[in-house]
């Protein structure tokens, strides 16, 4: 498959022909340094979140910053981007990354996203890829992100979820686990987090079934988008 995407954009850059897969144009790569083109997701949630020039927004589990950086082109000099991830690697990377390419409008703290450091009603949009299916508590994920949203704000998330429930011995497999796909939770039970948390109109804005073998029909990538509108 990626070497049908290589062919078709013509591109000779693996990780480049990956993110084409799961929904970045070539137009967009190419506007973000390629050392930012690496750890990618299961989506595009930049994409799909309307993101206006001025504002503010959140990438929970920021990782390289692939997606802040994307942002920061959509938001314009006069919006912020906040990058939050629980790795210090990962931070010093995409804390380089940004200094090299010039980017004043980015920003990356280190914290967990169950327990964001960003103060309450900060932030016009909320995105994350393939990420939360990670964390044990994902009710608090939503619930932090909810906290930190002005009203009228909105968040954009790409994340793996279950059709079914998965075999004993998958959950427990850190090769699954590190594949996004042990720590994810059933659909129905997905976007209820996300309603209990205080969001409403939460809207499947895409899926795509994802994996074979035993996951084959078992797990779904997905990009949720839903509002905070109080």
């Amino acid at each position: 498959m990626v070497e049908d995407v290589q062919a078709s954009c013509g591109c000779c850059n693996p990780a480049d022909a990956m993110a084409m897969e799961i929904g970045y144009s070539a137009e967009e790569l190419q506007s973000i340094p390629e050392e930012a083109r690496r750890g990618l997701g299961c989506g595009n949630p930049t994409a799909l979140a309307s993101l206006k020039e001025g504002e503010v927004v959140l990438d929970l589990g920021a990782g390289g910053g692939i997606d802040c950086f994307l942002a920061a082109v959509a938001v314009g000099k006069t919006g912020q981007v906040i990058g939050v991830d629980m790795t210090p690697e990962m931070l010093h990377r995409a804390r380089d990354i940004a200094r090299n390419g010039g980017y004043d409008n980015v920003e990356f703290r280190l914290g967990e996203i169950e327990n964001l450091p960003v103060a309450d009603g900060t932030v016009d949009a909320v995105i994350s890829n393939c990420v939360i299916n990670l964390s044990p508590d994902k009710e608090r994920v939503f619930k932090e992100a909810y906290r930190v949203l002005k009203p009228g704000g909105r968040v954009m998330v790409s994340d793996m979820v279950l059709i079914k429930e998965l075999p004993e011995d998958i959950r427990n497999s850190l090769a699954a686990y590190a594949g996004c796909v042990a720590g994810a939770s059933l659909k129905e039970e997905y976007l209820a987090t996300i309603s209990k948390a205080g969001f409403e109109n939460v809207e499947v804005v895409s899926e795509q079934s994802f994996g074979s073998g035993e996951l084959e029909g078992a797990v779904l990538s997905v990009s949720v988008r839903a509002a905070r509108l109080k």
